[in-house]
């Protein structure tokens, strides 16, 4: 078992230090033993709202340093093996804090819940926004969902051209160099 509590406690901070938002701190796989777990980091620059691949590696390196230094002093965070993952949120993220709720209002939405809400536990639709820890959601029929934010188990954005359209390209400097680089080696 993983204590996330404590672990975001701690990857937090190295976030931070980096200038980089927490998004998500999770744990994939099975803690039966029988497939193996990866603790899961989502981070943002907060500029972008995306993770360049310097960022994630320099997020990985203080994390997993800040991890052993914990364990070797008699601190058991995660039972058994694993694996570490930093990623960005993506484009069709998660939505995971209150801010994530107001910055992605008019965007489509997928809204799992813990307990039924007007009889459905599933919504998706336009994403209202966030009002004193309830989440407003409008379904195709035009029909608003007033939702706590407790009681919301996971959101994510549906990727559409709108979204698209919305979000900030990372930067592709050097992309053309890399192709071109990879040409030449197949020659």
């Amino acid at each position: 078992m993983a204590d996330l509590a404590r672990l975001t406690q701690i990857i937090e901070p190295e976030a931070a230090t980096l200038g980089l938002d927490l998004v998500r701190v999770i744990m994939t796989g099975s803690e039966a033993g029988d497939g193996e777990l990866a603790l899961q980091i989502m981070a943002e620059d907060p500029a972008t709202g995306q993770l360049l691949i310097d960022q994630c590696a320099a997020l990985s390196r203080a994390v997993s340093a800040r991890i052993d230094e914990a364990e070797e002093s008699g601190e058991e965070l995660i039972e058994g093996n694993y694996h570490l993952e930093v990623s960005s949120p993506g484009i069709d993220r998660p939505l995971t804090r209150p801010k994530d709720f107001a910055n992605w209002a008019g965007h489509e939405t997928k809204i799992a819940l813990t307990e039924k809400i007007d009889g459905q536990r599933n919504i998706r639709g336009k994403l209202i926004g966030i009002e004193g820890g309830t989440v407003t959601i409008e379904d195709r029929q035009a029909k608003q969902y007033s939702v706590p934010l407790d009681t919301i188990h996971s959101a994510k954005l549906i990727l559409t051209d709108a979204l698209i359209a919305a979000t900030k390209p990372i930067d592709t400097s050097g992309a053309d160099e890399i192709f071109e680089e990879e040409e030449k080696a197949d020659d």
